[in-house]
């Protein structure tokens, strides 16, 4: 009999397939000989332009996915953890997550840094979460609608006729793709606890069907308990405060020396009246129910 093939579902865009490739290879270092093969996806998201929010904001990358694991089509999906909504779809289940990368925002520029950007300069990125933490720390740029891949939004920036003084991108994201070496001298890291990311930013969240024991049987190695823990607490305070695509908020929950810490934000969809907030606790679950009150 054939040696059966477990397809992987992905998005098309050149971070989501090197994503999914590092998960290809994390599976293959725990079972050498897995046989594995990449289908890609265009996803409503990728589809569509605007503004996230007026498009249809969370679940817009991968419903299409999602779809395609409950037809059989694929076997697992690998997601952005910021990309899905807070609620699981029934059926399906998250059964891994690697270790988290740094879950920063990083500011792409040919500026020295954000506080060296010019009064009036402008800054693309379609992030309701980015554009209210922006404006807080300066309140004196312009802010410039932006959507696109990774490589899309640094030409708009670094190509031979650049059209933004700088953009704001997931660091993760540059560093999974290989772009953070190559544009090093352009990328300047915004530290989490002030800037605070996206719940699951950083994270990589692998899906499969809940009653597919073979598949969560061979994922089940690639999961971090730490990074499970965070993401779970993550979701949990967005469903706590019935966040959806139209939210401006942020969740960072992390291990700290003696427990859990979290910061937090919540503003209107303009970015006023932002409140943010930071707490610690003794578990992940604690932290995030703590930042919710």
């Amino acid at each position: 009999m054939a040696k059966k093939i477990l397809k992987i579902g992905t998005r098309r865009s050149g971070l989501a397939r090197a994503q999914s490739k590092c998960v290809a290879d994390l599976m293959r270092a725990v079972w050498p000989g897995l046989e594995l093969e990449l289908v890609s996806f265009s996803t409503r998201g990728d589809r569509q332009g605007g503004p996230l929010a007026e498009v249809g904001g969370k679940g817009l990358f991968t419903a299409e996915l999602e779809e395609a694991l409950d037809a059989g089509l694929v076997d697992l999906a690998v997601h952005s953890a910021k990309d899905l909504p807070a609620e699981d779809p029934p059926g399906l289940i998250i059964a891994a997550t690697p270790a988290r990368h740094d879950p920063c925002d990083a500011l792409v520029t040919t500026h020295p840094g954000l506080d060296n950007l010019p009064s009036g300069a402008t800054v693309g990125t379609g992030s309701l979460r980015r554009s209210a933490l922006l404006r807080r720390l300066r309140d004196d740029l312009k802010i410039v609608p932006l959507r696109g891949n990774v490589e899309t939004r640094l030409g708009k920036v670094l190509g031979p006729q650049p059209e933004l003084d700088a953009t704001i991108l997931a660091w993760a994201g540059l560093l999974r793709s290989g772009l953070a070496g190559r544009f090093a001298g352009n990328i300047h890291p915004l530290p989490a606890e002030t800037f605070i990311p996206a719940a699951g930013q950083g994270t990589l969240a692998i899906q499969t069907q809940a009653d597919n024991a073979e598949v969560i049987k061979l994922l089940a190695p690639l999961n971090d308990q730490a990074t499970r823990e965070s993401l779970q607490a993550e979701r949990a305070f967005l469903r706590m405060l019935h966040a959806g695509c139209h939210s401006c908020i942020a969740a960072y929950i992390r291990p700290a020396d003696t427990g859990w810490a979290g910061d937090a934000m919540l503003a209107k969809p303009d970015g006023t009246d932002m409140k943010t907030v930071s707490a610690k606790a003794r578990t992940a679950k604690e932290t995030g129910e703590t930042l919710a009150k």
